[in-house]
């Protein structure tokens, strides 16, 4: 009989609402018998969704699982900007005498579809000498971090009733959400922050084969995971994107 500790496998979770994503895969290894574990692409405390986990042998398809495209969906408030680009952040209101129209938005949007060049935010896990952009944040040091190429692939107005426009993206690896709401709002004129995120896929895997920590049996077996060699034929069925 395979102990837990051997599991090899991927656990599509589906993270909750302030809780980070070191903590979700850090509560799932230990209900797999603290099997080698680790994720496919870091979601924010605030943000919820689709959470890749890999375990035992899959951990080394991790790389694999992060470039594969992502999909989001955010509100984002065009009423202000803030210090970490969220509602968690300092809130600076922005005066707009005319709120744009919904074409405009979606104009806007348009703008940022192909490769791109995005600045990522202060609150970020990128490196800065050797410490966490994040880190230096908190000390008061926001650093001023380089702009990448980044892609995207889908951008879409679902819904817009001033100040809150709900966005639908498809994107690449490395692309930061709350940076779009942030060049959005620089783009319009106006402010722009997430006020919710949701990522609801990671490559082939989707928000609705996802399930909660809740969910989850307490000790975290095979019938929980789906076997490295499906999830990687799953991933190689999308073909180059």
């Amino acid at each position: 009989m395979r102990h837990h500790s051997d599991l090899t496998g991927i656990l599509v979770l589906d993270k909750e609402l302030g809780m980070s994503s070191m903590r979700a895969v850090e509560i799932a290894r230990r209900r797999a018998g603290r099997a080698k574990a680790g994720h496919a692409g870091t979601l924010d405390p605030l943000a919820t969704g689709v959470l890749v986990v890999a375990f035992g042998r899959a951990t080394k398809a991790i790389d694999l699982l992060m470039a594969t495209e992502k999909r989001y969906e955010t509100d984002v408030d065009l009423s202000a900007f803030t210090t970490t680009d969220d509602r968690e952040g300092e809130r600076r209101e922005v005066a707009v005498a005319t709120p744009p129209t919904r074409e405009a938005v979606e104009q806007a949007l348009a703008g940022f579809v192909g490769t791109i060049s995005q600045r990522p935010p202060a609150f970020s896990a990128v490196h800065v000498g050797g410490k966490r952009a994040y880190a230096l944040a908190r000390a008061d040091a926001p650093p001023e971090l380089p702009p990448r190429s980044v892609v995207v692939h889908e951008a879409r107005l679902l819904d817009y009733a001033w100040p809150v426009a709900r966005v639908s993206l498809r994107t690449g690896k490395g692309f930061y959400v709350r940076s779009l709401a942030r060049d959005l709002g620089v783009a319009l004129g106006t402010g722009g922050h997430c006020a919710t995120l949701r990522r609801t896929a990671v490559g082939p895997f989707a928000a609705e084969h996802a399930r909660t920590l809740t969910a989850l049996p307490e000790r975290i077996d095979e019938s929980c995971l789906i076997p490295l060699e499906s999830a990687l034929a799953l991933v190689g069925a999308l073909g180059p994107r």
